[in-house]
């Protein structure tokens, strides 16, 4: 990166959109207010809102719903003055680090947008550029945020870790030893604030509704799309109407006359599984495909145009993130490192060697995994994938026409793999 580069990544922008908005649906307005901050940087306070927009030189503005109630047909989108992301203010950034870009907010956004189907037990959520790296359920808010974070230590390093329960010192003692740039949390106990703050460019931010984010899983927004030529499209936003193992239905499928029905049902620690990786998935970037075991991410794979190849890729990212997780804890650095000295004569290869088999023998920690799928898979070439992985059950939507195929897959693998079917697709763009 050149200096000129760096140099744009510390620009704080002036904005030009206007201070409030205005939407009208026919004969019904909604009103918006812009969100700046006072905040002090280089010996300088400075009022401003968004310090530009995804990159550098693009400018941004965020803007709260602040009045008017919005209804289309029988639908009712969210009421004003119940802001999250949109509603921090100087009281809530509890350090600023510093002006906050489009994406640390739209990163907190989505975590929340994950968050709010993990309510029920401590949570928490790393997000990288808009998708999850790491989710975990934990028996604590300090467990729960070491299981997402060792899900993929390497990708949380600049992410943005939001939580379902107050941070204590524990699990700020955890956060203080990774780069982060944003931390979002209900509050910081017991002088977890103090650690943190340490970290002199962190945003540390407070959500006072965080505890209420189970209200906002059956809560519609307006989606707006814009396009290259001006247009926009606009959408209701994506309701889950999975809420519990009985609205995940046993694959079943009619072809050319036959019907196929999946042999084995989830056991209940499966189902636990795959209604976490189903909330999992509202939050990550279509074609995607992942796998998750015991309540924690193993695998991710996002924005692929097949879903065999993403399929794929979740194993990957799972046998890489395996193997990195092991050498860290068994040799104090990253696996990439380890791999580095053993190319320079610097060490031995035999814990390389060692690493390496050890994670095969594991299958990246794929065994006895979850799958899901955001959409149904046209062919059995995807399921087998994960079959081959040792998956032991199986959510998608289903409703392909070759369903059948992928049930079939399910009965002959040895031992017998569960699947199920959401009956709705989860695709994010």
């Amino acid at each position: 990166m050149t200096v000129s580069n760096k140099k744009a990544y510390k620009t704080i922008m002036d904005d030009h959109f206007p201070d409030s908005m205005s939407i009208t649906f026919g004969d019904q307005t909604l009103n918006y207010k812009k969100r700046t901050w006072l905040i002090e940087e280089n010996g300088t306070n400075i009022e401003k809102g968004l310090r530009y927009g995804e990159n550098p030189g693009q400018e941004a503005a965020m803007y709260e719903l602040v009045d008017g109630n919005l209804t289309l047909g029988q639908c009712k989108f969210i009421d004003p003055n119940r802001g999250l992301v949109s509603s921090i203010n100087e009281e809530m950034m509890l350090q600023s680090g510093k002006h906050p870009g489009k994406i640390n907010l739209t990163d907190i956004d989505n975590s929340l947008n994950i968050l709010k189907y993990l309510m029920s037990r401590p949570a928490a959520v790393i997000v990288k550029h808009n998708n999850p790296c790491g989710v975990a359920y934990g028996t604590s808010i300090a467990d729960a945020y070491n299981r997402a974070f060792r899900a993929d230590r390497v990708a949380a390093f600049g992410g943005c870790a939001a939580l379902n329960r107050p941070v204590d010192r524990e699990t700020a003692e955890l956060m203080s030893e990774l780069y982060l740039e944003v931390v979002a949390a209900p509050d910081y106990i017991d002088g977890a604030f103090d650690i943190l703050k340490k970290r002199k460019n962190l945003r540390i931010v407070q959500i006072n509704r965080i505890d209420e984010l189970g209200k906002y899983r059956d809560a519609r927004f307006v989606d707006f799309k814009s396009l290259i030529d001006g247009g926009i499209i606009v959408q209701q936003s994506p309701l889950n109407i999975v809420k519990s193992k009985e609205d995940l239905k046993p694959a079943e499928a009619e072809y050319k006359g036959k019907i196929y029905r999946i042999d084995r049902l989830p056991t209940d620690k499966e189902y636990e599984d795959l209604l976490f990786g189903w909330f999992v998935e509202q939050g990550i970037t279509s074609n995607s495909v992942i796998y998750v075991k015991d309540g924690v991410t193993v695998g991710i794979g996002t924005g692929e145009q097949d879903r065999v190849g993403v399929a794929d890729i979740a194993v990957s990212k799972a046998y890489t993130k395996y193997a990195d997780l092991l050498c860290s804890d068994k040799f104090g650095m990253p696996y990439n490192a380890l791999k580095l000295a053993v190319e320079k004569g610097e060490r031995d290869k035999s814990g390389l060697i060692d690493i390496d088999e050890a994670t095969k023998e594991a299958k990246g920690g794929l065994i006895n995994s979850a799958m899901v799928s955001d959409a149904f898979f046209p062919f059995r070439d995807g399921v087998d994938v994960g079959i081959r992985q040792g998956v032991s059950s199986i959510v998608h939507p289903g409703g392909s026409d070759r369903d059948f195929e992928s049930i079939e897959a399910c009965n002959e693998a040895s031992p017998k793999v569960s699947m199920v079917f959401s009956g709705q697709r989860a695709f994010k763009h």
